[in-house]
């Protein structure tokens, strides 16, 4: 009886001595994956700090860029609505011009040159003005229609021109620098009906004929 007793102790001493290599082993491969997690975390924190200085550092750059470009439109085009304001004054002048020249009472009298001329000194000092501050007048008269810089009311019959030619001005345009002050306000020339209808009859024949 003491013998089984004893080799039981000595197995049992044998397990405990062969589990304690494995419960160190285990306890080294916890450790060491607690580590490799932990090291995985503050890869990845670093990792999402990185992109988060990426980002904040990308936002500030395009911050200074909308203010640089504010700035310079500022400097450039700084006195932009005063200048649009300002054409009412010419727009004024030339109807005062029109409606003088169009009054009988005054018609052919030396009274409406001297006036006429004062307007016109007027008007040419205020487009020098213009002119030296980057404004300058849209051309329209025989031009073609550019919808980015006219802007057509009516359309004249007008053979002697092509089509979408710019045959009257109702309202000068004007530029700044490269940026629209307003449109020109213009008439633009239309072929008669009946030079329409002759154009597209020969235009049929010619298609006919192309076919046969």
């Amino acid at each position: 009886m003491e013998k089984e007793e004893t080799q039981n102790i000595k197995d049992q001493n044998l397990k405990d001595e062969n589990s304690e290599p494995n419960a160190d082993k285990e306890a080294l491969e916890e450790t060491k994956k607690t580590e490799e997690e932990e090291q995985l975390s503050l890869e990845d924190e670093i990792a999402s700090l990185k992109d988060k200085v990426a980002r904040t550092f990308a936002e500030m750059e395009n911050q200074r860029r909308r203010f640089e470009k504010e700035k310079d439109e500022a400097f450039e085009y700084g006195g932009f609505s005063f200048a649009r304001e300002t054409l009412n004054l010419l727009d004024n002048l030339e109807r005062s011009k029109q409606t003088l020249e169009s009054d009988e009472t005054i018609k052919d009298k030396d009274t409406l040159k001297k006036l006429i001329e004062h307007i016109d000194i007027i008007n040419k000092d205020m487009i020098s003005i213009f002119r030296k501050n980057n404004i300058e007048p849209i051309k329209a008269i025989n031009e073609k229609l550019d919808p980015n810089l006219h802007q057509a009311m009516m359309e004249v019959e007008d053979d002697t021109k092509d089509q979408g030619t710019i045959v009257q001005e109702i309202q000068k345009g004007f530029m700044m620098k490269d940026r629209l002050l307003r449109p020109s306000l213009v008439a633009v020339s239309k072929k008669k009906v009946e030079e329409k209808q002759n154009n597209q009859k020969d235009q049929e024949i010619e298609e006919k004929e192309v076919k046969n």
